[in-house]
């Protein structure tokens, strides 16, 4: 009876996102249902002493990391060089190439710090005129995009700002550099695996003599609402640290609404739009290895320092230096972004920054809920069978993937995903790890790039997003995501193997 509450509990909450309801009222709605089902006197108590404590613990760590990535994010679009980005990328590139095009401006943008649902509106415009000029099926445009956004810039490359390669740093005592040459292999076999895939679908469709207006509907829906409030992403955790735009602060697209790139004037310089995504990069492996070296192992401060402190307060610095290194990137990126763009983004940036805010409390309080739903069912008995159901698959690794990517999936998100598997059982990740004399960080690679594995199932609020922005349906182009969605899945167990294979880490 135990085991079917916990699954009660779980099932509950992915229907709940799937149909459209806040992660932020119903998960714990779900935990304490489950709470009340197994012992009803807990409930108050768990509610006061695990849910929200592992709530406000999320929110206390991560929040700046959303917040700054919703601003850079916002601001790299409202200065135009997203935009030129792009442009740059279809002159040298070529019109030809339209699947490498969008899927390297992505990932070059999400790399680089801008959230994923910034990129889905940043590109789309150029993505729909690129599409239309090569006469390529408009369907297949969201896989393009979804292997630049949403697969290994997000959680695989290392170094990678974006959140689920952030959360495991905490638990894992690691930073976002946690096994380079298993990030880059796994990089490679993502984007090789689905460029194939996605020139395949293309010949195959073109084949059949289907073009840009084959599949496009009718009748197109709007992508978000007026005014600066985010766009409801149907209630499904967004899978990044996202501030949503709105249509109005945001590229203006609506869906089946495009500019002629041709049109498109008076943009920055390439080398200046990218002069900030560098920085990011550059300053998050700069900060990694120099905040060590400022702060030591622990840092107290005291009332010697602070004589208004009433007792002192002891960081330990190595569960930081990933945040704080993000945080510091992020922050550069945003001042470097204002000051070469200052004329441009002045008119639009008390209105955009107020959307990003919006996006980043969104995201952030979706993600510490689910964060706290996972606290509250690792507590009960129930999960316990679930705990040794997985323990019975032998190796830790493939444990590890296997938990998170299936929780990911269920979920919806591949932060919430993971923060919930972690909030349970990382110290049962750490301690098969160390008796198996795995490093931590080959573990950190695993469990990042399994979040971002089975998490972009229908119900995903970054698909649902991306399909509203393309005026697309499921039917019409799920099918491209999912085959994106199997080959991320499938390559973490290929970096798994080549760990055994080689040792590399």
């Amino acid at each position: 009876m135990s085991f079917l509450i916990v699954l009660a509990a779980l099932a509950f909450l992915m229907l709940a996102a799937y149909r459209g309801y806040s992660v932020i009222l119903f998960a714990p709605v779900a935990a304490l249902g489950a709470v009340l089902l197994t012992d009803p006197g807990a409930v108050a108590p768990v509610f006061s002493g695990i849910f929200m404590d592992k709530m406000v613990g999320f929110i206390k760590l991560y929040f700046p990391v959303f917040l700054l990535g919703a601003v850079f994010g916002k601001l790299i679009e409202l200065s135009g060089f997203s935009e030129a980005i792009v442009v740059a990328a279809i002159k040298y590139i070529g019109r030809s190439r339209a699947n490498a095009v969008i899927v390297l401006v992505c990932a070059l943008l999400t790399y680089g710090g801008v959230s994923l649902f910034v990129v889905v509106f940043a590109v789309y415009p150029f993505a729909a005129e690129l599409y239309k000029q090569s006469n390529i099926p408009k369907r297949l445009m969201p896989g393009a995009i979804a292997l630049g956004a949403f697969s290994f810039t997000m959680d695989t490359l290392p170094g990678t700002p974006q959140i689920q390669n952030i959360i495991p740093t905490t638990f894992f005592k690691t930073t976002g550099w946690a096994a380079p040459s298993l990030g880059v292999i796994g990089s490679i076999a993502t984007l090789a695996a689905g460029l194939a895939f996605l020139e395949w679908r293309r010949r195959s469709a073109m084949a059949t003599g289907e073009g840009y207006d084959s599949a496009t509907p009718a009748t197109n829906v709007p992508v978000a609402p007026a005014g600066n409030a985010p766009v409801a992403t149907t209630g499904a955790m967004p899978t990044a640290a996202a501030g949503v735009p709105a249509a109005s602060a945001g590229t203006g697209a609506t869906a089946g609404a495009t500019v002629p790139v041709a049109a498109r004037g008076n943009l920055p310089h390439p080398l200046l739009s990218v002069a900030p995504l560098v920085l990011v990069g550059v300053a998050n492996f700069v900060l990694t290895k120099l905040i060590p070296g400022w702060y030591g192992d622990n840092y107290a401060l005291t009332a010697d320092a602070l004589p208004g402190l009433h007792a002192p307060v002891t960081l330990t610095i190595k569960s930081v230096i990933g945040i704080w290194a993000v945080e510091g990137a992020l922050l550069l990126g945003i001042l470097l972004t204002i000051a070469t763009a200052f004329g441009r983004i002045r008119v639009s940036f008390a209105d955009g920054t107020k959307a990003a805010v919006g996006g980043a409390l969104l995201a952030a309080m979706n993600t510490a809920s689910e964060y706290g739903f996972g606290g509250v069912i690792a507590a009960l008995p129930g999960f316990l069978s679930v705990s040794e159901a997985l323990r019975s698959v032998p190796n830790p690794l493939v444990n590890a993937a296997v938990s998170v990517t299936a929780l990911a999936g269920i979920t919806g998100s591949a932060s919430g995903g993971m923060s919930i598997a972690l909030a349970a059982m990382s110290d049962q990740f750490i301690k098969a790890a160390d008796a198996a004399h795995i490093p931590l960080e080959v573990m950190h690679r695993v469990v990042a790039m399994a979040s971002g594995g089975m998490d972009t199932l229908p119900h995903n609020g970054a698909v649902i997003t991306l399909l509203a922005v393309t005026g697309l349906t499921h039917r019409q182009s799920y099918r491209d995501i999912f085959g994106i969605t199997v080959i991320k899945t499938l390559a973490v167990f290929f970096v798994i193997a080549v760990y055994y294979l080689t040792g590399l880490v």
